[in-house]
Protein backbone atom coordinates (compact mmCIF):
# COMPACT_ATOMS: atom_id res chain seq x y z
CA UNK A 1 0.00 0.00 0.00
CA UNK A 2 1.44 3.37 -1.01
CA UNK A 3 1.01 6.63 0.86
CA UNK A 4 0.79 9.78 -1.22
CA UNK A 5 0.58 13.37 -0.05
CA UNK A 6 -1.27 15.65 -2.46
CA UNK A 7 -1.43 19.40 -1.87
CA UNK A 8 -3.13 20.21 -5.18
CA UNK A 9 -5.32 23.28 -4.80
CA UNK A 10 -3.66 24.26 -1.53
CA UNK A 11 -1.76 27.49 -0.93
CA UNK A 12 1.46 27.46 1.08
CA UNK A 13 3.41 30.54 2.21
CA UNK A 14 7.12 29.99 2.91
CA UNK A 15 8.97 32.97 4.35
CA UNK A 16 12.60 33.24 3.31
CA UNK A 17 11.81 30.72 0.59
CA UNK A 18 14.29 32.03 -1.95
CA UNK A 19 17.33 30.03 -0.82
CA UNK A 20 18.73 27.56 1.67
CA UNK A 21 16.30 25.71 3.88
CA UNK A 22 13.40 27.85 2.65
CA UNK A 23 14.07 26.89 -0.94
CA UNK A 24 14.20 23.21 0.01
CA UNK A 25 10.86 23.54 1.78
CA UNK A 26 9.31 25.34 -1.18
CA UNK A 27 10.51 22.71 -3.64
CA UNK A 28 9.03 19.85 -1.62
CA UNK A 29 5.62 21.53 -1.40
CA UNK A 30 5.72 22.29 -5.14
CA UNK A 31 6.52 18.63 -5.82
CA UNK A 32 3.46 17.71 -3.73
CA UNK A 33 1.25 19.88 -5.94
CA UNK A 34 0.88 23.00 -3.76
CA UNK A 35 0.71 26.58 -4.93
CA UNK A 36 3.68 28.11 -3.12
CA UNK A 37 4.17 31.79 -2.29
CA UNK A 38 7.64 32.76 -1.12
CA UNK A 39 8.94 36.05 0.18
CA UNK A 40 12.20 37.83 0.76
CA UNK A 41 13.59 41.32 0.70
CA UNK A 42 15.10 40.77 -2.75
CA UNK A 43 13.90 38.71 -5.68
CA UNK A 44 16.02 35.59 -6.36
CA UNK A 45 17.84 34.97 -9.61
CA UNK A 46 15.77 31.82 -10.03
CA UNK A 47 12.54 30.79 -8.37
CA UNK A 48 12.20 27.44 -6.60
CA UNK A 49 10.63 24.90 -8.95
CA UNK A 50 9.62 21.24 -9.03
CA UNK A 51 7.64 19.09 -11.44
CA UNK A 52 7.65 21.96 -13.95
CA UNK A 53 5.98 24.36 -11.50
CA UNK A 54 7.41 27.55 -9.96
CA UNK A 55 6.84 29.39 -6.73
CA UNK A 56 5.33 32.88 -6.72
CA UNK A 57 7.59 35.59 -5.27
CA UNK A 58 6.35 38.53 -3.20
CA UNK A 59 8.85 41.11 -2.00
CA UNK A 60 8.42 41.48 1.77
CA UNK A 61 10.48 42.17 4.86
CA UNK A 62 8.79 40.05 7.53
CA UNK A 63 9.99 42.42 10.25
CA UNK A 64 7.52 45.04 8.98
CA UNK A 65 3.87 44.44 9.83
CA UNK A 66 2.58 46.36 6.80
CA UNK A 67 4.60 44.13 4.50
CA UNK A 68 3.34 41.03 6.32
CA UNK A 69 -0.22 42.17 5.70
CA UNK A 70 0.53 42.75 2.01
CA UNK A 71 2.10 39.29 1.69
CA UNK A 72 -0.87 37.50 3.23
CA UNK A 73 -3.37 39.56 1.25
CA UNK A 74 -1.64 38.85 -2.06
CA UNK A 75 -1.51 35.13 -1.37
CA UNK A 76 -5.19 35.00 -0.42
CA UNK A 77 -6.28 37.17 -3.36
CA UNK A 78 -4.35 35.09 -5.88
CA UNK A 79 -5.25 31.61 -4.64
CA UNK A 80 -8.40 32.26 -2.62
CA UNK A 81 -7.03 30.67 0.55
CA UNK A 82 -3.96 30.10 2.72
CA UNK A 83 -3.63 26.53 3.94
CA UNK A 84 -0.08 26.40 5.29
CA UNK A 85 2.35 28.97 6.67
CA UNK A 86 5.98 27.99 7.10
CA UNK A 87 7.76 30.54 9.28
CA UNK A 88 11.26 29.91 7.96
CA UNK A 89 12.90 33.34 7.59
CA UNK A 90 15.53 33.94 10.25
CA UNK A 91 19.15 33.48 11.17
CA UNK A 92 21.98 35.33 12.85
CA UNK A 93 25.67 36.09 12.34
CA UNK A 94 28.00 35.22 15.18
CA UNK A 95 28.64 37.91 17.78
CA UNK A 96 30.46 38.11 21.11
CA UNK A 97 27.80 38.14 23.81
CA UNK A 98 29.96 40.32 26.09
CA UNK A 99 30.33 43.17 23.61
CA UNK A 100 27.46 42.92 21.12
CA UNK A 101 25.20 45.96 20.98
CA UNK A 102 21.68 45.92 22.44
CA UNK A 103 20.37 47.01 19.04
CA UNK A 104 21.86 43.92 17.42
CA UNK A 105 20.24 41.61 19.96
CA UNK A 106 16.89 43.34 19.49
CA UNK A 107 17.09 42.96 15.71
CA UNK A 108 17.82 39.23 15.97
CA UNK A 109 14.89 38.64 18.34
CA UNK A 110 12.65 40.73 16.11
CA UNK A 111 13.48 38.62 13.05
CA UNK A 112 13.45 35.19 14.67
CA UNK A 113 10.63 35.54 17.19
CA UNK A 114 8.47 38.64 16.74
CA UNK A 115 8.16 38.32 12.96
CA UNK A 116 6.96 34.69 13.06
CA UNK A 117 4.49 35.57 15.81
CA UNK A 118 3.08 38.47 13.78
CA UNK A 119 2.84 36.34 10.65
CA UNK A 120 1.12 33.55 12.51
CA UNK A 121 -1.43 36.00 13.89
CA UNK A 122 -2.28 37.41 10.45
CA UNK A 123 -2.45 34.02 8.74
CA UNK A 124 -4.57 32.58 11.56
CA UNK A 125 -7.21 35.19 10.77
CA UNK A 126 -7.48 33.75 7.25
CA UNK A 127 -7.35 30.12 8.35
CA UNK A 128 -10.06 30.52 10.98
CA UNK A 129 -12.48 31.57 8.20
CA UNK A 130 -11.74 28.46 6.16
CA UNK A 131 -13.77 25.30 6.78
CA UNK A 132 -10.57 23.24 6.55
CA UNK A 133 -8.61 25.58 8.81
CA UNK A 134 -4.88 25.40 8.26
CA UNK A 135 -1.44 24.53 9.58
CA UNK A 136 1.31 26.85 10.84
CA UNK A 137 4.83 25.42 10.92
CA UNK A 138 7.58 27.26 12.79
CA UNK A 139 11.16 26.43 11.81
CA UNK A 140 13.01 26.25 15.11
CA UNK A 141 16.59 25.18 15.77
CA UNK A 142 18.67 23.01 18.05
CA UNK A 143 20.14 26.36 19.12
CA UNK A 144 16.92 26.85 21.07
CA UNK A 145 17.27 23.64 23.07
CA UNK A 146 21.00 23.63 23.88
CA UNK A 147 23.76 26.19 24.57
CA UNK A 148 24.56 28.32 21.52
CA UNK A 149 27.79 30.29 22.14
CA UNK A 150 28.17 33.25 19.81
CA UNK A 151 24.47 33.47 18.94
CA UNK A 152 22.76 33.94 22.30
CA UNK A 153 19.94 36.16 21.01
CA UNK A 154 19.23 33.71 18.20
CA UNK A 155 19.11 30.75 20.57
CA UNK A 156 16.84 32.61 22.96
CA UNK A 157 14.50 33.61 20.12
CA UNK A 158 14.29 30.04 18.84
CA UNK A 159 13.54 28.80 22.34
CA UNK A 160 10.76 31.37 22.50
CA UNK A 161 9.45 30.16 19.15
CA UNK A 162 8.94 26.70 20.61
CA UNK A 163 6.81 28.20 23.38
CA UNK A 164 4.88 30.20 20.76
CA UNK A 165 4.18 26.90 19.01
CA UNK A 166 2.83 25.25 22.15
CA UNK A 167 0.75 28.24 23.22
CA UNK A 168 -0.85 29.06 19.87
CA UNK A 169 -1.68 25.39 19.35
CA UNK A 170 -3.90 25.66 22.43
CA UNK A 171 -5.39 29.05 21.61
CA UNK A 172 -6.19 28.42 17.93
CA UNK A 173 -7.36 24.81 18.05
CA UNK A 174 -9.23 22.99 16.72
CA UNK A 175 -9.33 24.75 13.35
CA UNK A 176 -5.62 25.56 13.14
CA UNK A 177 -2.76 23.24 14.02
CA UNK A 178 0.55 24.81 15.08
CA UNK A 179 3.73 22.73 14.99
CA UNK A 180 7.49 23.21 14.78
CA UNK A 181 10.46 21.62 13.10
CA UNK A 182 13.58 21.82 15.26
CA UNK A 183 16.36 21.70 12.73
CA UNK A 184 19.94 20.62 13.26
CA UNK A 185 22.97 21.42 11.10
CA UNK A 186 21.88 21.89 7.48
CA UNK A 187 24.09 22.22 4.40
CA UNK A 188 23.04 25.41 2.59
CA UNK A 189 24.70 27.91 0.27
CA UNK A 190 26.40 29.50 3.28
CA UNK A 191 27.42 26.37 5.14
CA UNK A 192 31.12 27.28 4.96
CA UNK A 193 30.48 30.31 7.18
CA UNK A 194 29.24 28.01 9.93
CA UNK A 195 31.21 24.79 9.50
CA UNK A 196 34.43 25.87 7.76
CA UNK A 197 35.71 25.61 4.23
CA UNK A 198 36.98 22.54 2.42
CA UNK A 199 36.44 19.56 4.72
CA UNK A 200 34.56 21.52 7.36
CA UNK A 201 31.21 20.06 6.35
CA UNK A 202 32.51 16.52 6.59
CA UNK A 203 34.05 17.18 9.99
CA UNK A 204 30.84 18.70 11.30
CA UNK A 205 28.83 15.88 9.78
CA UNK A 206 30.94 13.32 11.61
CA UNK A 207 29.69 14.72 14.92
CA UNK A 208 26.15 13.69 13.95
CA UNK A 209 25.10 10.08 14.65
CA UNK A 210 23.77 9.67 11.09
CA UNK A 211 27.16 10.80 9.79
CA UNK A 212 26.23 13.80 7.66
CA UNK A 213 24.87 17.31 7.66
CA UNK A 214 21.20 17.64 6.88
CA UNK A 215 20.00 18.89 3.50
CA UNK A 216 17.26 21.49 2.90
CA UNK A 217 15.20 18.67 1.40
CA UNK A 218 15.22 16.89 4.78
CA UNK A 219 13.52 19.85 6.45
CA UNK A 220 11.15 20.24 3.50
CA UNK A 221 9.95 16.66 3.69
CA UNK A 222 9.33 17.02 7.43
CA UNK A 223 7.22 20.11 6.73
CA UNK A 224 5.17 18.36 4.04
CA UNK A 225 4.45 15.53 6.47
CA UNK A 226 3.46 17.85 9.32
CA UNK A 227 1.16 19.87 7.06
CA UNK A 228 -0.53 16.77 5.66
CA UNK A 229 -3.50 14.75 6.92
CA UNK A 230 -1.00 12.11 8.05
CA UNK A 231 -0.18 14.46 10.95
CA UNK A 232 -3.76 15.51 11.66
CA UNK A 233 -3.39 14.71 15.40
CA UNK A 234 -0.04 16.47 15.76
CA UNK A 235 -0.19 19.97 17.23
CA UNK A 236 1.72 21.95 19.83
CA UNK A 237 4.82 19.82 19.40
CA UNK A 238 8.16 19.91 17.60
CA UNK A 239 9.70 17.35 15.28
CA UNK A 240 13.47 17.04 15.73
CA UNK A 241 15.22 16.89 12.35
CA UNK A 242 18.85 16.70 13.44
CA UNK A 243 20.23 13.31 12.44
CA UNK A 244 20.21 12.03 16.01
CA UNK A 245 21.66 15.19 17.54
CA UNK A 246 25.31 15.43 18.50
CA UNK A 247 27.56 12.70 19.81
CA UNK A 248 28.24 13.26 23.54
CA UNK A 249 31.48 15.13 24.14
CA UNK A 250 32.79 12.47 26.52
CA UNK A 251 32.91 9.99 23.66
CA UNK A 252 35.45 12.24 21.97
CA UNK A 253 37.38 12.90 25.17
CA UNK A 254 37.75 9.33 26.41
CA UNK A 255 40.37 7.32 24.62
CA UNK A 256 39.53 3.95 23.15
CA UNK A 257 40.63 1.12 25.48
CA UNK A 258 43.81 -0.66 24.50
CA UNK A 259 42.82 -3.79 22.58
CA UNK A 260 46.26 -5.44 22.94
Amino acid sequence: MSIQIDFSGRCVIVTGGTRGVGKGISERFLAAGADVVICGRNAPDALPEAEGREAVFVAADVREIEQIDALVSQAEERFGRVDVLVNNAGGSPAADSATVSPRFNESIVRLNLIAPLNLAQRVNQVMQRQPEGGVIINIASVSGIRPTPGTVAYGAAKAGLLNVTETLAVEWAPRVRVVAVTSGMIRTEQWELHYGADEGGAVAGNTVPLGRLGEPRDVGEACVFLASPLASYVSGSSLLVHGGGEKPAYLQAVEEPDAS
